[in-house]
């Protein structure tokens, strides 16, 4: 039902004019492959055809409980971004339950590294990197940013380290950043509909099971661990609003960043529901794109920021 409903709204939206990216100054480059699996392996990228010279990157990762959705479901994050000026390069990956972890984060590893090596042919700077997602994706790219900062024993992790990605920035938006112990929403908050416990549980144990090593699957507890990052951690921008069940692991990643000293905003939005900025005719949703804008921009962009309606 969930599925249906989000595909639903997807294909609405691009019945709308302003959904079409030309009118818009961006072109879309459909399927390009990032791996050797036809099916899963592919990206698409948005690119600002106005802007001249190489533009910062965006590596955008769809979220969807780890199982279902896609970077087609999810052109609206592409195409906000790519009206700002950013390169973005939307990503597919395997889903679970068929494909379970690690195969999500091996994917998006992968993708990094390829993007890595071919951002310049899109007119991109992979030193100008920013990871981006929502929900599960918010999961994908905090686990890449640790990927990029951290030696991790992880086979894919390491080869990351090894390529050279080093994101300047990070956006996990709404995430589920740990995804084992998914029952802990339901034991943390009294008046959670049962429904909602049970899906929670289920994308944890879909995705990552019970396994006792959950490993980048837990991209937060390995933030307010005590382990030392071999590089700088780069500047995070994370937010959820204050009605979505998952909030509390933004507030958790706003404290391990502080504690270990990492530039990072976490803001809560109030009444915002899960994944409340898709819903980007709201008031509430302006505002958070206007913050994450205000936030990347000088980072990513600063010899060239500008003000953009970000609606």
């Amino acid at each position: 039902m969930v599925q249906a409903l989000c595909e639903g709204l997807s294909r609405a939206g691009r019945l709308n004019p302003l959904a079409d990216p030309r009118r818009h100054g961006v072109q879309v480059m459909r399927d390009v492959a990032y791996g050797p699996d036809k099916r899963h392996h592919k990206l698409d990228v948005w690119r600002p055809v106005a802007h001249s010279g190489v533009r910062p990157a965006v590596f955008y990762v769809h979220g969807g409980g780890f199982h279902m959705l896609s970077k087609d479901t999810h052109w609206m994050m592409a195409l906000a971004f790519a009206r700002r000026g950013y390169v973005v390069f939307n990503v597919d990956y395997r889903l679970a339950p068929k494909h379970p972890y690690p195969a999500a984060i091996e994917d998006v590893c992968r993708a990094a590294m390829w993007v890595q090596r071919h951002a310049r042919a899109y007119g991109a700077d992979s030193k100008r990197l920013v990871l981006a997602g929502e929900s599960a994706g918010g999961n994908l790219v905090a686990a890449l940013a640790v990927a990029a900062s951290f030696d991790r024993p992880e086979p894919y992790a390491a080869a990351v380290r090894q390529a050279g990605v080093r994101p300047v920035a990070v956006v996990p938006a709404c995430g589920l950043l740990q995804a084992s112990d998914a029952g802990r929403f339901g034991r943390m908050f009294a008046k959670l509909p049962p429904w909602v416990d049970d899906y929670t549980r289920f994308v944890g144990d879909s995705y990552v099971g019970r396994a006792a090593q959950p490993g980048l699957a837990d991209p937060l507890r390995i933030l307010e661990s005590d382990d030392c990052p071999a590089s700088a951690l780069p500047p995070f921008f994370a937010f959820a609003g204050t009605a979505d069940p998952l909030k509390d692991d933004t507030r958790r990643l706003g404290q391990a960043l502080a504690r270990r000293g990492v530039q990072h905003q976490a803001r809560l939005y109030e009444g915002g529901i899960h994944a409340f900025h898709v819903l980007i005719w709201q008031a509430i949703a302006k505002q958070a794109w206007r913050d994450q804008f205000a936030f990347l921009d000088p980072i990513a962009q600063p010899r060239t920021h500008q003000v953009a309606n970000s609606s």
